[in-house]
């Protein structure tokens, strides 16, 4: 464990070894089995990370995030607080872990503060999406906003 600071309040349910160098994980916060984080990473306070969730190198993710099963998390991505990305969008009690829906965020992806990322989803490179945004669809690399998220600026 080089260089990893976990607080002891931290559950840890994936093997250290699936966590980079430099990573540090905050008060509260939940792992899975079957998470890798990368290296010089940072979740805050109260983060929650489902099963089998990858996070990239260089990624911040503010306190209070939600990151459920099926989401995969590029590098330098920073993830504002209070963040959820949901795997199903018409949820079942019935339905089978397997049937979760994927989110795919790719490398140097800004996600502002109270957005809600709802799966199947596919959030390309240099994104940017504003605070309170739902995002219920894919964004191709441009900066989207609102209830749903609409394009405001094309980079």
């Amino acid at each position: 464990m080089k260089n990893k600071h976990i607080a002891e309040t931290a559950i840890i349910e994936c093997e250290y070894s699936d966590i980079g160098d430099n990573t540090k994980i905050w008060n509260w916060v939940h792992v899975m089995k079957g998470v890798k984080i990368g290296k010089n990473c940072m979740l805050g306070n109260n983060v929650f990370v489902g099963e089998n969730v990858t996070i990239g190198d260089n990624c911040k993710i503010q306190n209070g995030v939600q990151l459920f099963d099926g989401v995969t998390i590029g590098n330098h991505v920073f993830i504002g607080p209070n963040v959820v990305f949901t795997n199903c969008r018409f949820p079942n009690p019935r339905m089978k872990c397997e049937t979760y829906s994927k989110i795919m965020i790719e490398d140097d992806v800004m996600i502002g503060a109270n957005s809600t990322i709802v799966a199947p989803c596919h959030v390309y490179n240099n994104a940017f999406i504003g605070a309170g945004s739902v995002v219920t669809k894919d964004v191709l690399g441009v900066t989207v906003c609102g209830n749903p998220a609409k394009i405001i600026r094309r980079h």
